[in-house]
């Protein structure tokens, strides 16, 4: 960073101090909030979402073959096998914005092009079962059609643009072979592939029954599952550690959590440091605490104009949403006169997307191809939400 712009940033510093009204209830409140994002998110996610993640995210860069990931998702892999294996992993992880970036992070660093990357990380909080049936339930059929048909089509759309935007650059990462952090992983032992892919397909199912939901009491299969979800992770736990002991060597063990810890130190910070910024703006979903008050954004998303469908995209984009909780703040808002273009909109956008996800994103891709990815969803997303509203629209007269 150069001199003016250290010089900059120390003003902007000084100034802000200066000039924060930290008297008022609004920012006072604001504060707050961001802490209490912070507390609700490391209670409710980090233990059983967040760590999981690391460990899968660890398992792949250390266990599975670069060979299957360049097969499947490479750059060069067929595009109906990458982007259909993309866009589908997103219906088995019931995963939210954050949780689905160390997965990311690992395919990506493992050869993964960035199309097939990016169209799994838009993918993986935005189009899981639950999620859509639940939305379907709450806010109608038709919405929620319009949600899960629009989320697969995005997961593609954007990472077919994203190849073919950066494909100079793109070309040059697969032509330079595999990262350094891939190629320093220790090389597996005399195992089967498929031995491998159930070590792995057993930690994704402890994260997706651990993070099991009470779904509503119409959903008859999901509430099953949901009582017993515990017993299910235990059995899935203690089959995980069979497989440790009997499949796998102490050093690839040690190979596994080195791997593992070196995803966590880097998203962790980035992480929970967006997260608390995104409270002190929003405050927690569905309150009225945030430097922005909620009321403006009520006033400003009804009708489907497209500010409106815009706004909804932008706002969503910011805000953090954990699994499942864009319905009932969106059931909430259309209450409040919100229309359905933009509710729409904001489906497409706010889970897949949010402030913490965006700081993490930029440290693997960079300012140009998150900026890309983003721009992308926010358009999309707002596209989609005024075609839907004018669909309704004339449906209604």
């Amino acid at each position: 960073m150069s001199e003016r712009w250290k010089l900059i940033l120390l003003v902007g510093a000084f100034l802000l101090a200066f000039f924060l009204p930290i008297e008022t209830p609004r920012v006072q409140g604001a504060l707050l909030e961001g802490f209490f994002l912070l507390k609700d998110y490391a209670r409710e996610h980090v233990l059983l979402c967040l760590v999981p993640a690391f460990f899968i995210a660890g398992a792949i860069g250390q266990f599975l073959s670069q060979g299957a990931v360049l097969r499947y998702l490479g750059a060069k892999a067929p595009r109906p096998v990458a982007y259909g294996v993309a866009s589908v992993s997103g219906s088995i992880l019931a995963v939210c914005s954050c949780t689905v970036l160390p997965l990311f992070a690992s395919i990506y660093r493992r050869g993964a092009g960035l199309g097939p990357a990016t169209a799994f990380l838009y993918s993986g909080p935005a189009i899981n079962v639950l999620a859509l049936i639940l939305t379907a339930r709450v806010l109608g059929v038709e919405i929620g059609l319009a949600r899960a048909i629009g989320a697969v089509v995005f997961a593609v759309v954007v990472g077919l643009l994203m190849a073919f935007l950066f494909r100079r650059e793109e070309a040059e990462r697969q032509g330079q072979g595999a990262d350094p952090f891939a190629a320093a992983a220790a090389e597996v032992g005399p195992r089967q592939g498929w031995q491998d892919a159930l070590f792995l397909a057993t930690m994704v199912g402890i994260l997706v029954f651990a993070n099991w939901g009470a779904p509503n009491r119409e959903v008859g299969a999901f509430a099953a599952i949901h009582s017993v979800r515990w017993w299910l992770t235990g059995a899935l736990a203690l089959a995980l550690a069979v497989m440790m002991v009997r499949w796998y060597t102490g050093d690839e063990l040690r190979g596994w959590v080195d791997a593992s810890w070196g995803f966590a130190k880097q998203i962790t910070p980035l992480l929970l440091g967006g997260i608390l910024i995104s409270g002190w703006l929003m405050g927690r979903p569905g309150t009225d605490a945030g430097l922005v008050p909620s009321s403006w954004i009520a006033d400003a998303v009804g009708g489907n104009a497209w500010a409106a469908n815009l706004l909804a995209s932008v706002v969503g984009s910011f805000m953090y949403f954990a699994t499942l909780t864009e319905v009932p703040i969106l059931q909430t808002l259309l209450g409040a006169g919100m229309g359905p273009g933009p509710a729409l909109a904001l489906l497409l956008a706010g889970p897949a997307l949010s402030l913490p996800n965006m700081i993490v994103i930029r440290s693997y891709l960079g300012t140009r191809k998150t900026a890309a990815y983003v721009a992308l969803v926010v358009v999309m997303a707002t596209v989609s939400g005024w075609a839907y509203g004018v669909i309704a629209g004339l449906r209604v007269s």
